[in-house]
């Protein structure tokens, strides 16, 4: 099932897979995305109007899509694929678009099976030994997803501790 959610200026288009039952109401999870896409674009790393793709998904898919897109073995809780250029430049559009047309920044994969498990084991957070519910881990796997499609990225510990604190702030005023 797809089904487009408007929130401000942006639309969450979220697709939950059959079999796929979310902890977090689908609305709830789009104004998650839209905080982190606000924040975004005060920070100059996304355009405003845009569209972004939210899937729901099990380890099943998360595990081919690690394997294809990442060349690792095994699932992950979060991919996420930008479609915008320039490194997450919002004056460099990926492709050009037609006249009053959005443009889509990018699909992230949460896999909800994932998110439950890492909740229910004490392996949540961002530290991964944090003990929330599975609702929590699932607004910090959309947060971080959609921060990833807008260029912030952990690779290096100056990124990661920048990023880090942007999550906790926005899961905190949410």
């Amino acid at each position: 099932m797809t089904r487009a959610i408007y929130v401000g200026p942006w639309r969450v288009d979220l697709t939950v897979r059959d079999g796929v039952r979310s902890p977090v109401p689908g609305a709830l999870l789009a104004r998650t995305v839209a905080a982190a896409l606000d924040a975004a674009t005060a920070a100059d790393r996304a355009p405003s109007p845009a569209s972004i793709g939210l899937i729901l998904a099990d380890d099943a898919e998360l595990a081919v899509l690690n394997r294809e897109h990442m060349g690792k073995s095994g699932p992950t809780d979060v991919l996420s694929f930008p479609l915008m250029s320039g490194g997450g430049d919002p004056d460099v559009p990926a492709f050009a678009l037609p006249p009053g047309r959005r443009p889509h920044l990018g699909d992230m994969v949460v896999s909800v099976e994932r998110a439950t498990g890492q909740a229910e084991a004490g392996r949540g957070g961002q530290t991964g030994d944090v003990a929330w519910s599975p609702a929590d881990e699932m607004r910090l796997l959309v947060t971080h997803g959609a921060l990833h499609i807008c260029g912030w990225d952990h690779a290096e510990p100056d990124e990661e501790a920048a990023m880090r604190a942007l999550e906790r702030g926005l899961l905190e005023a949410g």
